[in-house]
This record gives structure tokens, sequence and C-alpha cells, in this order.
């Protein structure tokens, strides 16, 4: 963590240590990095990349996990993080599952859409 600090970066996603963000702390000491954790569970690859094929190809129960996980980050108050890669869901059947996911998510009220350097800011300017 300490390389990640001294070159400056503003955010880190590879701890998977928690369901929300959080300042990285080093030796007890707050880093100035935030820990966006991400989650196998939330992110298309395990399901749609595990084989030549997609390990699940079904893209209804997968866009029902991602939902599912959504929906109680979202009544928890919480950061939901969706992993996504344009060479494997970027399939017509995929993107139709993805919008379905989006107009839920947009039926909520007080759901933010922001890049991580957006999250990583308020983190840092909410949590002090």
């Amino acid at each position: 963590m300490k390389q990640v600090k001294d070159a400056g970066f503003l955010y880190d996603s590879s701890l998977m240590a928690s369901d929300d963000a959080y300042e990285i702390l080093l030796d007890k000491q707050a880093t100035g990095v935030v820990e966006l954790p991400i989650e196998r569970i939330v992110d298309d690859f395990p399901y749609f990349g595990g084989s030549a094929n997609g390990g699940m190809p079904n893209p209804d129960a997968v866009e029902a996990v991602f939902r599912a996980e959504f929906d109680m980050a979202y009544d928890e108050g919480g950061l939901y993080i969706l992993t996504m890669h344009p060479h494997i869901t970027g399939h017509r059947s995929r993107i139709a599952g993805l919008e379905k996911l989006i107009l839920h998510m947009k039926s909520k009220p007080g759901v933010w859409f922001a890049t991580h350097e957006q999250i990583a800011r308020y983190v840092k300017t909410t949590t002090r």
C-alpha cells in the first residue's frame, strides 16, 4: 500500500475487505487512499467468462444476482460497484440484462451513479 500512497493514488480496488468504501490505514495511520471494494459476485467475468462459451450463459439469471446484490446494498444504504468488461457484457443479450438492472436502479429514490473518483472524494470528505 505504501507504493500506492507514494504514487499519489486517490483510490484502490484490490483489497476486497468490506462491502463499503473506507480509507486505508498503513501502520494504523490514514493513507489518504480510499478502498473501493469490488466483489466477484457483482463481476461479469465469473458468470460469462469462465470458459470459452461462458460459465453461465443465461443473462436473466446473472441479472437476478446483480439485482439482488444491489437491492441489499440499497436497503443498507451502502455501496454497489458493478464490474463489467466490454468484451464480456458487450453482447446483445447481456446488454439487455444490464439495461434492465439500470432501469431497476433508477427506479429507487436517492441512487447516485458516480465514478470511482467521485466516490473516493466523497468518502474522503465524509469520514474525517
